[in-house]
């Protein structure tokens, strides 16, 4: 067996663990989503030679697809790639908290709340105000659902059944909740909040980027810091308390961390589902389950998931330009459904 690398920080703080196979498989995943960026850059309703696409980012100013490239195709392209990194992460947090595969941010509504509170944000007219607000309004009600999950759940502490199941109640009556805002509204409003709810990347600017950056930024290291926790919390309470884990501490801080995630996620994106659920399915097949190891990989697979997703969409049936969401739904339904009988074998 190889031996592993250990990666510590500067005064021993922070150390995480990865075998040789997994930093292999992350490298190859990291290679393949740059080249698989680039062609997509190279392809579109006017596809480009990958020297016209080279030139386009090297030298704009003498390259006659400049505009497509750097602010119709670009921010697509990296929209696509974090939101794809983060619900793939969420969703393997999520996993990892409630002890069940099935789990994701979908099904224990934190996309439910940003659904409703975006539905809502469309159909009482709040687009006159612009779209812009969009993204905090969902976020904000990802954030308020989630809380109210962890109040209702918390009892001496939050158990993975009680979230889990209060979690899947509030979601279908949210679910509800949102189908009923769109049956009453007009119909312009109800084909905007549909679209929304397929999962649309479809006309990213630099800006969503750049308000989606942060939280990318920020909370995919915290998590990938606290994924040591979601190995210990894997034993059981006792034996992680045992071991000195704050459990219920942690149980939060990622618990957080997942809504932040996915919320930030849904709010750029709209209500994409299947991507937190695929993912660390997929990464668990190709490296060992220690999380530390997990993580990585989960993020790149949920980046390709998206990323190959959206370029189908813009790509496939052109001149029209289908949410990706549809794509993703695609292959995760039928995925569900391996996965649920593959369990009851």
């Amino acid at each position: 067996m190889s031996r592993p690398i250990v990666l510590r920080s500067a005064k021993g703080r922070l150390a995480l663990r990865f075998d040789r196979r997994t930093l292999v498989v992350t490298a190859l995943l990291g290679l393949g989503l740059v080249a698989s960026a680039f062609v997509s850059l190279c392809l579109g309703s006017r596809p480009s030679t990958p020297t016209a696409v080279l030139e386009a980012l090297l030298f704009p100013a003498r390259s006659d697809i400049a505009l497509i490239v750097h602010e119709i195709r670009l921010p697509r392209i990296l929209l696509a790639v974090m939101v794809g990194a983060s619900l793939a992460v969420a969703g393997l947090i999520l996993q990892g908290l409630v002890r069940n595969p099935l789990a994701s941010p979908d099904v224990i509504g934190i996309t439910g709340g940003a659904s409703v509170a975006a539905v809502a944000f469309l159909t009482l007219g709040g687009a006159a105000w612009g779209e812009a607000w969009l993204p905090m309004v969902a976020m904000g009600g990802a954030v308020l659902v989630a809380l109210g999950i962890i109040a209702l759940a918390w009892q001496r502490g939050v158990t993975p059944a009680r979230l889990v199941l209060i979690g899947i109640g509030i979601a279908a009556a949210l679910g509800a909740v949102t189908m009923l805002m769109i049956v009453l509204s007009p119909d312009s409003t109800s084909m905007q909040a549909y679209v929304w709810l397929t999962g649309s990347l479809y006309a990213a600017q630099w800006h969503e980027v750049v308000g989606m950056l942060p939280w990318v930024a920020v909370c995919l290291p915290l998590a990938l810091s606290q994924a040591r926790q979601l190995d210990v919390l894997a034993l059981g309470d006792d034996m992680a308390t045992g071991l000195g884990s704050a459990v219920q501490g942690s149980r939060l801080m990622l618990l957080l961390l997942s809504v932040a995630l996915a919320g930030s996620a849904v709010a750029f994106a709209g209500g994409l589902s299947f991507v937190g659920l695929i993912a660390p399915h997929i990464a668990r097949r190709l490296v060992s389950r220690s999380v530390t190891g997990l993580m990585p990989v989960t993020a790149l697979i949920g980046a390709l998931i998206l990323l190959y997703a959206d370029l189908l969409g813009r790509t496939a049936f052109m001149p029209q330009d289908l949410p990706a969401g549809i794509f993703v739904a695609g292959i995760g339904a039928p995925f569900f459904v391996y996965l649920l009988y593959r369990w009851r074998q």
